[in-house]
């Protein structure tokens, strides 16, 4: 798994930013970006959108999409992910929506997760999770493959120069 403070020195070196939108997870990615020293130097902040609706009115998750797939949706990550970006005025946002449990939500069983990064010029990358294990250890694995996900697409645009 990524290391917080490695994402979060790859994003200092290139003077780029990172805002979180949390469903499932309640706040623990921006938990564990800000508990690195020197996170304020890209880290902008988050939206905990719990609710399915702060989803669509803090986020800008078309309504319509929530109303036919439900919030446990690879798109809804996606638009998450651009939502909080453009909100926190961030280079990356990163977003998690998904199923801790105990039980099944929107059709999708316990441990679907879907994870979303959406970089410069709105490309999104995105992951699919099916995880297992206590409601509490799918929140904190849910963590972990967030910061990878990042991690993974800031790795692959080393190149890259964004403010």
């Amino acid at each position: 798994m990524a290391d917080v403070a490695e994402v979060l020195s790859m994003l200092v070196s290139r003077s780029a930013t990172v805002a979180v939108a949390e469903s499932l997870t309640g706040g623990l990615i921006g938990a564990a970006i800000t508990s690195v020293s020197g996170s304020s130097k890209a880290f902008r902040g988050g939206v905990i959108s719990y609710a399915t609706d702060l989803k669509h009115e803090l986020l800008g998750v078309p309504g319509e999409l929530l109303r036919r797939e439900g919030a446990v949706h690879p798109d809804v990550a996606a638009a998450m992910a651009a939502g909080v970006a453009r909100l926190c005025g961030a280079t990356y946002g990163l977003a998690v929506t998904g199923v801790a449990g105990p039980e099944p939500q929107d059709g999708k069983p316990v441990g679907t997760v879907y994870a979303a990064v959406c970089g410069p010029g709105e490309t999104i990358w995105g992951r699919e999770l099916r995880l297992t294990g206590s409601r509490e250890r799918i929140r904190v694995r849910t963590v972990d493959e967030a910061v990878d996900l990042l991690s993974g697409v800031l790795k692959a645009n080393i190149g890259e120069h964004s403010g």
